[in-house]
């Protein structure tokens, strides 16, 4: 089957949406409700696009391509509604004293897209109705109400993804924010303090606490979490020698498809902390002593094959972590079986 989108004749899948297609062949289309990750709601409207036969312009990201369909997607209504509506936005939103959207987090996509299609009639800036909740003192999780846009995206993912329903859109029209029930603190209700309201927030609404007004490190550096053995992929953030925030990769990249737990995400607080040990240490007289790496291998070894000539081979046990790569497990059970002779070899994370 085809679609004609923006005169080129252009093969889909029956269910794929307009904005998937579009997406596939190149084309450009702004968005900020929209994640791969979850249901399409076509609630920010700016990825709307010119269907021919419907008089209205239609939301790409729910619209299904349809056989012989034509799909414009670049016009001068398209630019006037995306200008107007990106208006409308920096009117209910916080802006810096260039009037753009403020940077917050590790970006502002409505910013972004302000700079990239302009806007339409400067519109006075509305007052902050919303909510918010100060008193929230959880230590990870920081929502500002100014910057958000109401796309739900965080609400569905604790919905859609978690299946934890912490969060909700709550109050009516001008008042609607995210909020909990009661309008509780997260530490109160259902959250599992997983971050990915903050992966998900278009504008950097949600973001980090640990990392407020930490400008994200312009080439995050890839890397496998630590906290356990499913091998989440982790952007960490290195500004001036240390480590700053951990985002998640993009969905669809990786094995956790952009998710992380309170670990993975926030738990990173041991990497410069001062009772971290930075060098071997062998204990002697019963007191722990720096040293090198050949003295610290040389006294464990010797330590393990004087239990061997003792009691035996069996006498002996080997547990790796799962905080280890494979290849390292591999090669702790490896010295178990082949350099001490003893089957005796765990892995923490088969219990």
């Amino acid at each position: 089957m085809k679609v004609i989108i923006d005169g080129e004749a252009v093969d889909f899948e029956l269910g794929e949406t307009v904005l998937e297609v579009a997406q596939r062949v190149g084309r450009s289309i702004p968005t900020l409700c929209h994640e791969k990750r979850l249901d399409p709601v076509g609630a920010c409207r700016m990825c709307l696009v010119e269907v021919q036969g419907q008089r209205r312009l239609q939301p790409s990201c729910t619209w299904k391509a349809t056989e012989g369909a034509v799909i414009t997607t670049q016009s001068q209504r398209i630019d006037t509604h995306r200008q107007v509506l990106l208006s409308m936005y920096v009117a209910d939103h916080a802006v810096d004293d260039q009037g753009l959207p403020k940077q917050r987090g590790v970006g502002n996509q409505l910013r972004d897209q302000v700079l990239e299609y302009g806007t339409g009639p400067q519109l006075p800036q509305l007052p902050l109705r919303r909510a918010v909740r100060e008193h929230d003192a959880n230590p990870y999780i920081h929502f500002d109400a100014e910057a958000c846009v109401l796309c739900a995206a965080c609400v569905r993912y604790c919905d859609e993804v978690e299946a934890v329903n912490a969060i909700a859109l709550v109050e009516r029209g001008g008042r609607t924010t995210i909020g909990t029930a009661d309008q509780q603190g997260l530490l109160d209700s259902s959250c599992e303090l997983c971050g990915g309201c903050i992966a998900v927030c278009p504008t950097g609404a949600m973001t980090e606490r640990p990392s407020l007004g930490i400008p994200p490190a312009p080439e995050p550096i890839r890397s496998t979490c630590n906290f356990c053995g499913v091998g989440c992929q982790v952007d960490l953030h290195v500004t001036d020698g240390r480590l700053t925030r951990v985002t998640s990769p993009p969905p669809g990249t990786t094995v956790n498809d952009g998710n992380l737990c309170v670990k993975g995400r926030f738990a990173s607080e041991f990497v410069h902390h001062p009772d971290r040990l930075q060098t071997p240490m062998v204990r002697r007289n019963g007191v722990l002593e720096p040293t090198t790496w050949e003295d610290a291998l040389q006294t464990a070894a010797k330590g393990l094959l004087g239990v061997k000539r003792r009691h035996g081979a069996d006498a002996l046990g080997f547990v790796s972590s799962s905080r280890c790569t494979g290849e390292e497990n591999y090669l702790m059970q490896k010295l178990a079986r082949a350099a001490f002779g003893t089957n005796n070899c765990h892995q923490c994370a088969a219990t």
